[in-house]
C-alpha cells in the first residue's frame, strides 16, 4: 500500500475541484420519498443519504439538508412511503427533485402516476416495482462534534407494508438486479446501476463454523 496520501481536514477545506466525501461513500441507494402535508398536499423528491437500518421491525431512515417539506409532511402527518428508483424512472426521479412550492405536485410533474397507500394516507408511485409504506418513528437533528446544531434532519420509519413486483420474485427470492435499481455517487451528475455479471458471494466465518 502506498505510504503517499492526499490528506485534510473537512473543516479546513479539501482543496479539491470538488469536494470527494459524497463520491467515496458511494454509490448509495436513493431516498424516493412521497409524503403529504396535512392538508392533502402530495410531495416527492429523491435524497442520495438514504440507507435500511433495522430488521426487525424494519427501519429506514434518510437525511435532509435543510427543512424540506418532505420533513415538514412527515412530521405533520406521521407517514410516508419510498419507492424504489429504477433506471427506467431516472430521469422521473430527477425531474422530482426540482425547487417549486409546498403546493406543487411533483408526481404530476414528472408523469407519474398515483397510487393510494394502503397502511398511510400517502401516494405510492404506481410505475416504482417496490414500495415501502412507513410510519414516522424518530427525527433528529444533526450535531458537530463541538455540539452545534445542523441543518440537517435524519428522518427514521418503520416500514409497516411493502409491495413488491412480482417479476422480481424467483422462487420467492427478490432478484436484486433484476430490479434495475439506480444509486447516486459523486459529483452534481453521477449515478450507476448494477448488474447479476458483477455479483459475487462471500460467507461470513461464523457461517462456516
Amino acid at each position: 500500500m502506498s505510504q503517499s496520501r492526499y490528506s485534510y481536514q473537512p473543516r479546513l477545506g479539501h482543496g479539491l475541484p470538488h469536494d470527494p466525501l459524497n463520491a467515496i461513500i458511494g454509490p448509495r441507494p436513493i431516498g424516493w420519498i412521497s409524503s403529504q402535508s396535512a392538508s392533502g398536499d402530495r410531495n416527492l423528491a429523491p435524497y442520495s443519504f438514504f440507507n435500511c437500518f433495522n430488521y426487525k421491525p424494519p427501519i429506514i431512515g434518510f437525511s435532509s439538508q435543510g427543512w424540506k417539506d418532505s420533513v415538514a409532511n412527515i412530521v405533520e402527518t406521521g407517514e410516508f412511503v419510498w419507492n424504489l428508483a429504477t433506471r427506467e424512472l431516472a430521469e422521473a426521479m430527477n425531474e422530482s427533485s426540482a425547487s417549486v412550492a409546498r403546493d406543487e405536485d411533483e408526481f404530476a410533474l414528472a408523469g407519474l402516476t398515483v397510487l393510494p397507500g394502503t397502511q398511510v394516507a400517502v401516494s405510492m408511485v404506481a410505475e416504482s416495482p417496490v414500495n415501502f409504506e412507513c410510519k414516522l418513528t424518530q427525527v433528529l437533528q444533526l450535531e458537530g462534534v463541538n455540539g452545534e446544531k445542523l441543518e440537517q434532519w435524519m428522518v427514521f420509519g418503520e416500514v409497516v407494508a411493502i409491495h413488491i413486483d412480482p417479476r422480481l420474485l424467483e422462487d420467492g427470492i427478490y432478484q436484486t438486479a433484476k430490479a434495475n435499481p439506480i444509486l447516486r455517487a459523486g459529483g452534481p451528475s453521477a449515478y450507476y446501476g448494477i448488474s447479476e455479471e458483477l455479483r459475487f458471494d462471500l460467507i461470513r466465518p461464523d457461517a462456516r463454523r
